[in-house]
This record gives C-alpha cells, sequence and structure tokens, in this order.
C-alpha cells in the first residue's frame, strides 16, 4: 500500500476544506434565499442553523476521518460495521452529483468564453436572457439528445481540469487551492465594488441585510435556512471524510471547522452583496430568485448588459462574473471526485490515482446525458433527488449511527485533542448530533415531501413520470443498496483471499 498522502499545513487543509464548501450555491441560491425570506432575517437564521448544526456536524465527519484514516466508507464500518452501507451511500449520492456538476461546470465555462458577446449587447436584456438557451441549444424538457460540440469541448475541458487538480490526491490539491480559494474572493471583492458604486445599490443593499422579522413565523424561511447550511458544508458527501483523513496528528479540528464554516458563510455574505447591489443598481431586484441556474444563466446577463453604456466593460465584467463562478465550480468539483476515489480505494486496497482516474472516466461518460439538448431537464430531476431526499436521509442516518451506537465522548476528545483556548462543550455537541441535528434533517425531509406529495401531487417540475423514475426514484435506490450490492462483491473477493481492513478506534 501507498502511504497516505497529506496536507502540507494547517492552512492548505483549510483552504481545501473551504474550498470545497464554496461553491455554485454560495454565489446564487444563498442570496436568493435571502430574497425569498426578509433579507436579514434569513441571515441569522442561518447562522443559527451554522451553530446548533452545521458546526458540530462538520467536526464530527473531519475527527472521524482524522482518527482512522480513511473515507467515508471504512470511517462508517470503523463506527459500526452495520453503518458501512452508510458511507456507501454517501459516496454513491456523491459520484451522481458531480455528474451533473461537472456538466454545470462546463456551462459556466461556455458562459466565460463567450462573454463578448455582451459587448453588442448592451441594454438588450431579452437578448441576454436568450445567451445561455442559444449557446446550450437547451430545449429545457425532455426533448432532443444532440450534444452541441461547444458544450461537449467545455465538458472535456472542465473534467480535464477537475482531473489536473487530484491527479495526486492532497499534493495536487494543496498547490491549487492556494490559487482556486482566493482568486473568487478578489473577484467578488471586485464585482462588489462596481455594484455598491452604482446609483440604487443601497436600495438592494437594505433588501439583503435589514431583517423583515415578520418572515420568522413562515416554517419554510427555517427549512430553507438548515437546508443551505447542509448543502453548503460539504458534509454527508465523502468529501470531509477525505480531507479529514489527510489531516494530521497535530491539527486542530475544534477551531479549523469554524474557520471553515465562518468562512463558507462570509463568502456567501459577500456573494449577496454582489447581487443585491448589482441587482439594485440595474433596477432589477425583482428579479432575485432561489433558482440558482436561472439566476446565473438567464437573470444575471440580463444585469451584465445593464451595468454601463460601454459594451465592452460590460463584457469584462461578464468574463470577471462568469471566471468567479469556475473558481468557486472547480474547487467544489474536485472535491467530490476525491471524496468518492479516496472512499473506493480505501475499500479496496487500489491506488487511489487508479481509482482517480477511473472515476473520472466513467462519470465524464456518464455526464454526456446532461450535455444533450434534454440536458438541463435531467439534470434538474436528478439534482432534485440527490439533494432533497438521498443528502438527508444519509444526514439522518449518519447522525443515528454515530450519535446512538459510538461513544461521542471519544469523537470529542479527537475534536479538542489539540486545542488549548477553544474547546468544544459537550453538551453543543452531542446534543446536536443525537438530537438537533436527525430531528431538523427529519423535519426538511418531512417538508420536502409535503411539497412533492401533498402540494404537487408527487410529480416533480412537470416532466414525464416515467424520466421521474427513471433520474428520481431509481437512481435514489440505487444509492441506497450500492452498499449492499458492495458487499456481496466483497464477500465474493474474500473467496478469492482479499482481506478487508480491520478499522477499530485506538485509544
Amino acid at each position: 500500500m501507498e502511504k497516505r498522502g497529506q496536507w502540507g499545513s494547517r492552512f492548505t487543509f483549510i483552504l481545501a476544506a473551504v474550498g470545497s464548501a464554496v461553491g455554485l450555491g454560495n454565489a446564487w441560491r444563498f442570496p436568493g434565499l435571502a430574497a425569498k425570506h426578509g433579507g436579514g432575517t434569513f441571515l441569522l437564521v442561518y447562522l443559527i442553523a451554522m451553530v446548533v448544526m452545521g458546526i458540530p456536524l462538520l467536526m464530527m465527519e473531519i475527527s472521524i476521518s482524522r482518527k482512522f484514516r480513511k473515507g467515508a466508507i471504512e470511517s462508517m464500518r470503523g463506527i459500526n460495521k452495520k453503518a458501512e452501507f452508510i458511507g456507501w451511500a454517501a459516496t454513491s449520492n456523491a459520484f451522481v452529483i458531480v455528474c451533473y456538476y461537472a456538466v454545470v461546470f462546463a456551462w459556466v465555462i461556455l458562459m466565460f468564453v463567450n462573454s463578448w458577446q455582451f459587448a453588442g449587447m448592451t441594454g438588450n436584456s431579452e437578448k441576454a436572457a436568450g445567451l445561455f438557451f442559444e449557446l446550450s441549444k437547451t430545449t429545457g424538457a425532455i426533448e432532443g439528445a444532440d450534444i452541441p460540440g461547444e458544450v461537449l469541448l467545455c465538458t472535456l475541458v472542465a473534467w480535464g481540469l477537475i482531473f489536473y487538480c487530484i491527479r495526486n490526491g492532497a499534493s495536487s490539491v494543496s498547490k491549487v487551492v492556494k490559487f482556486t480559494v482566493f482568486a473568487p474572493v478578489i473577484l467578488l471583492l471586485i464585482m462588489a465594488v462596481k455594484g455598491c458604486t452604482m446609483s440604487g445599490a443601497m436600495d438592494g443593499l437594505k433588501v439583503f441585510f435589514i431583517p423583515d422579522f415578520s418572515a420568522l413565523a413562515d416554517p419554510s424561511l427555517w427549512v430553507d435556512a438548515v437546508g443551505q447550511v447542509f448543502y453548503s458544508l460539504s458534509i454527508m458527501m465523502a468529501i470531509m471524510f477525505a480531507y479529514g483523513s489527510y489531516l494530521g496528528d497535530d491539527a486542530n479540528i475544534a477551531m479549523d471547522a469554524v474557520i471553515i464554516a465562518f468562512s463558507d458563510m462570509a463568502i456567501s455574505v459577500l456573494s449577496g452583496i454582489v447581487m443585491f447591489s448589482t441587482m439594485g443598481g440595474t433596477g432589477m431586484l425583482d428579479k432575485v430568485t432561489a433558482s440558482g441556474i436561472a439566476t446565473a444563466f438567464i437573470v444575471y446577463p440580463q444585469a451584465i448588459v445593464n451595468l454601463t453604456n460601454i459594451g465592452w466593460l460590460n463584457a469584462v465584467f461578464g468574463a470577471i462574473f462568469y471566471l468567479m463562478l469556475i473558481t468557486l465550480a472547480i474547487d467544489s468539483a474536485f472535491s467530490i471526485v476525491e471524496g468518492v476515489s479516496a472512499a473506493v480505494a480505501d475499500k479496496f486496497h487500489l491506488k487511489p490515482k487508479t481509482v482517480t482516474i477511473s472515476v473520472c472516466a466513467i462519470c465524464g461518460l456518464i455526464s454526456l446525458v446532461f450535455t444533450t439538448q434534454a440536458g438541463l431537464a435531467w439534470l434538474d430531476i436528478v439534482d432534485n433527488w440527490t439533494n432533497q431526499i438521498n443528502l438527508i436521509l444519509i444526514g439522518i442516518l449518519e447522525c443515528i449511527a454515530i450519535g446512538w451506537t459510538f461513544s461521542l465522548k471519544k469523537i470529542l476528545a479527537e475534536v479538542n485533542r489539540n486545542t488549548k483556548k477553544f474547546k468544544t462543550p459537550y453538551w453543543w455537541f452531542a446534543y446536536s448530533i443525537k438530537f438537533v441535528s436527525p430531528v431538523l434533517l427529519t423535519a426538511l425531509f418531512v417538508w420536502n415531501m409535503i411539497v412533492l406529495f401533498g402540494q404537487n401531487g408527487g410529480s416533480y417540475g412537470g416532466y414525464p413520470i416515467w424520466a421521474q423514475i427513471v433520474a428520481g426514484w431509481i437512481v435514489s435506490a440505487l444509492v441506497f443498496v450500492s452498499g449492499f450490492i458492495a458487499k456481496a462483491v466483497i464477500n465474493k473477493k474474500k473467496k478469492d483471499g482479499f482481506v478487508e481492513d480491520e478499522v477499530v478506534w485506538k485509544e
């Protein structure tokens, strides 16, 4: 077996974890949810959810994997052999997610490459809104199997960049994140300065920061805030298990998790400042929505062509915006692949680089489905099931398995091992994992089911039922049975001499 890679420094680990946590959702979903739920009110509830649920769960995953030096699958088996299937579900769900996330990454590259076209659209909001559809040839429905050449090329570029960043695991990631984490912050600051200097910007910032306390009575506010924290931190996706397994024994997990969580929130707030000041300055505040794809590819282009009366300058800001999204997307994309490859390599005693090549190749082939004219519709269906159903159920199961079948005092001791000034208190950590987090996630899951079945009659997005069954329910079923299928394969391999690692918590 190869010696396990390690982060070059504590700073590198924090950068990598922040890079994974900060993704496209920070730039487009967070501001949209703030607009939907009373601005500052959403920020307040989001902060509460981060403290009571997000940070303890982040600490939990990082500390367990640091102790075992294993990815998600083996770490969950170390907690309880019967819980191994949860690690498989998290890994399989991440595998599905990266198949379509890479295509969203490709679309962002496509818009960046074509941002020069904004120069000829000054004041023409309608034409700007249609640029994405013109380039991607998407129908928005389950219709059309052709793959536009430019989209295919951008997808190949996206996968090439993903593989390049993680070709040597922690070693290559350490080098990349020093650029990819700081670059979007710099680009966001440039856009924030531009947005805040526009007349009307203050109107947007007031909407973003001034709380509307009447929104607190809306249960969907709490559901969306919990969901955003949960999705944003890269937990329950095998990623933090992989990243934690590369940590040295001297890591201060208690403090690092807090830094990662609040860095993630800070970039979300900065993204909100950019979005609201720009939309306020262009008179488009009413168009800010929680729909990420629409915000990035339809709404924001309209704002870009109305930023100034100078076409080439608008094109420059368009290029900056999509370059910023590229730097946000790449960290999240390669971290998902790393989570999957580390978990599988650990389980089957394979060379990490070999597994990474295989994962990129297989996911790359599957991702071709999302590059077709019907790709946006397929992506919407798969994204809904992987996030609104699978990820939440995995979170509930993980909290129950770790909180109720293992000693949280042992895990907390690992969290606090190297901290002196800031020690995570047991009551906060234990109550979050055993009670608060599973209850909040269950409420989130129930709410999603009420919306799906109670409000929408069991159908999502108006797509054909057969498409929802294939890309939704069947994919979800495969995610949760993947562990049992793997167990059957492992039992067969054992007859040929394969020996599973002994994963135990050593005091």
